[in-house]
């Protein structure tokens, strides 16, 4: 099945003036066409809601969409890979059916060392732990630990669903669903896991690797997994729950897979799309909503009103309260602003006319290439990155993750050619000295030589490079801070601590990765937010 919203890489345009939407009857309003705000339109429409979704940019999906950076080249601007994908969301708004289809990264996360050593962390327990043995062989045991209880985590905290007695999978376990539980919830859960506890709430990253594997080389291999898209050092308290957040998916029925979305992330964006559409929600681009009026409706930018009893708003929180002004609630807009919202990290999208060449492991087509690649950093140079980015300035190396969409995806990019998502930290979001415009290249430079020092052709591999700071996320997405999470996802501002889908203002929600259960392409947040608005809708 073609999708609609694909075939116009996501610009759906303006079906009818707005004026002519604003003589319609709504019942709910969604401000922001990013992939929650699409879920949370379909599943409203499907349960018979008139839903109007408006989107300021020409195109949908926000930080998951589609764009060709470079001719004949599609990319998404941000999000790169799947994992968190809620499969109940898959499953209810029928994706495989719209043309959904993703290719595991089974070949796990590869990191090279400066020494000329590297290990490649597949995701099959055994071979993972003959790599282990021959780089590190006192360490099996303890990686085998570590590994150990984030499959504790994740089988008590998102448990994989079971058959009821209709033959249908059923997720009543899953603490992603729903709303948010309280820490006295999640440790009842726990029953006594001392360990899991820790992680989830307490330990950094470097004292969660620390722990359990006494060779430096693995330790350091994993810290970047405690920081992705987190203002934070590694060795800051908290840190090590990101790393069970991002390992906790069950994609496909995959425990902590990842991978990747034929034709680019941006395409379960447009199957969202899609299936809001299918179930009779309008969907428009182009045009901004300037106010959000409580129990009322919107304002447009044009002056137009248009009116619905609710309004649902996926823009980030800070956002949410420039288009509501004074008609905030004050307790919750100091709640909103208490969350730390200001992104460090920056996104090249590199069209590439070869694979880099690792020298721990020579070659352009190889298994790591089919999987995830780190160019880590030492412990003293993650310090030192964290505390250069904090004061405005540039480290002298960058933690840098890499994909390789067209490694399993050719339609992506011409024939012979490839792409290169690199997703790099610490970069900060306002410099000390200059701008975003006056120093991108010198960005640009500084993540392309960090790969540089584990790979011997970068310099002639690099056709072409979009280098996109916090100032350009939000600009560009319309996040705040350009925080890809729309605020911290640490351990204060999650699960209980995080923001509701149910906002004092009457009649406004919030459905974005700034509520529950927090960031990254996981479509439940919609979902949540959906069912909230209709369990409300009953009580009228």
């Amino acid at each position: 099945m073609s999708s609609p919203t694909a075939d116009s890489m996501g610009e759906v345009g303006l079906p009818e003036p707005v004026g002519a939407l604003a003589a319609r009857s709504w019942d709910t309003i969604v401000v922001g066409a990013g992939h929650n705000g699409l879920v949370c339109a379909a599943y409203l429409a499907r349960a018979g809601q008139r839903v109007l979704v408006i989107e300021s940019r020409a195109r949908v999906g926000g930080a998951c969409t589609i764009e060709e950076p470079f001719p004949g080249v599609k990319m998404s601007p941000c999000a790169y890979l799947a994992g968190l994908l809620h499969p109940l969301v898959v499953e209810e708004l029928e994706l495989a059916r719209r043309g959904y289809a993703w290719t595991p990264a089974v070949n796990g996360l590869f990191v090279p060392f400066l020494d000329g050593t590297s290990i490649q962390l597949w995701d099959d327990d055994e071979r993972c732990a003959a790599e282990v043995r021959a780089l590190a062989p006192g360490d099996v045991e303890g990686w085998r630990a570590m590994s150990d209880v984030i499959r504790r985590l994740r089988d008590a905290l998102r448990p994989a669903a079971q058959a009821n007695a209709h033959g249908q999978e059923a997720w009543a376990r899953d603490v992603w669903i729903g709303e948010a539980p309280a820490r006295e919830q999640l440790e009842d859960r726990l029953a006594g896991d001392a360990e899991a506890s820790s992680v989830l709430f307490d330990w950094s990253m470097a004292e969660f690797v620390e722990k359990y594997v006494e060779d430096e080389r693995l330790q350091i291999a994993l810290l970047g997994q405690g920081v992705i898209g987190t203002n934070a050092s590694p060795f800051d308290a908290g840190t090590a729950s990101i790393r069970f957040h991002h390992a906790s998916g069950r994609l496909g029925g995959m425990a902590g897979m990842w991978g990747y979305v034929r034709g680019g992330m941006g395409m379960v964006s447009f199957y969202f799309c899609d299936a809001a559409r299918e179930a009779g929600a309008t969907v428009i681009a182009g045009v901004a909503v300037e106010e959000i009026l409580p129990g009322e409706g919107v304002r447009m930018q044009g002056g137009e009103r248009i009116a619905a009893r609710t309004i649902v708003s996926n823009a980030d929180p800070r956002q949410t309260l420039r288009l509501l002004g004074a008609k905030a609630d004050g307790a919750w807009r100091r709640q909103v602003e208490r969350v730390p919202m200001e992104g460090c990290t920056v996104k090249l999208n590199v069209h590439l006319r070869e694979l880099p060449n690792f020298r721990a492991r020579p070659g352009t087509d190889e298994p790591h290439h089919y999987g995830q690649i780190n160019a880590p950093l030492t412990k003293e140079e993650w310090k030192a990155g964290f505390a250069a980015a904090r004061e405005g300035e540039l480290p002298e190396h960058l933690w840098c993750e890499l994909y390789f969409q067209s490694v399993h995806d050719r339609t992506v990019v011409p024939a012979g050619e490839h792409t290169m998502s690199v997703f790099a930290q610490y970069v900060p979001y306002k410099f000390a000295q200059g701008n975003w415009d006056e120093r991108r290249e010198e960005v640009r430079k500084l993540a392309l030589d960090s790969l540089g020092r584990f790979c011997s052709n970068i310099g002639g591999a690099v056709i072409d490079a979009q280098v996109l700071g916090p100032p350009d996320i939000e600009r560009k997405v319309g996040l705040t801070g350009g925080h890809i999470f729309q605020g911290e996802c640490l351990p204060p501002y999650m699960w209980a601590n995080r923001l509701t889908a149910r906002t004092p203002m009457p009649g406004v929600y919030l459905c974005g990765a700034c509520t529950h259960p927090g960031g990254s392409v996981v479509g439940i947040n919609g979902r949540n937010a959906a069912m909230a608005v209709l369990a409300d809708a009953k009580k009228i």
